[in-house]
């Protein structure tokens, strides 16, 4: 098992510029796709982006340009490097781990984007 604790959400200005952690404790997350997901309400949680084990990165053509995921291993922590962000990046984004079928989901960061 591996348990998943977000941080680094809040308030950015449009343009602005934030960078999430995902800290994982139990399992080495090396073993793990890693991805970063959003919600809003009233709407489904969506994938922003993921990496593979060999750090394969995928990105939702959303964000594709603006967002760069990456993971450190030796730190058990991936990261999600948001430039340039818009208002309508605002939601709750959540930490992804996932191991053949099994996931594993954070609590969540609220990333609000306004002026």
């Amino acid at each position: 098992q591996v348990q998943l604790v977000e941080s680094g959400g809040g308030l950015v200005q449009p343009g602005g510029s934030s960078r999430l952690s995902c800290a994982a404790s139990g399992n080495s997350i090396s073993i793990y796709i890693m991805g970063w997901y959003r919600q809003t309400p009233g709407k489904q949680r969506e994938l922003v982006a993921s990496i593979t084990t060999n750090s394969t990165t995928n990105y939702a053509a959303s964000v594709k340009g603006r967002f760069t995921i990456s993971r450190d291993n030796a730190k058990n922590t991936v990261y999600l490097q948001m430039n340039s962000l818009k208002p309508e990046d605002t939601a709750i984004y959540y930490c992804n781990a996932l191991f053949i079928f099994k996931a594993y989901w954070g609590q969540g960061t609220q990333v609000t984007v306004s002026s």
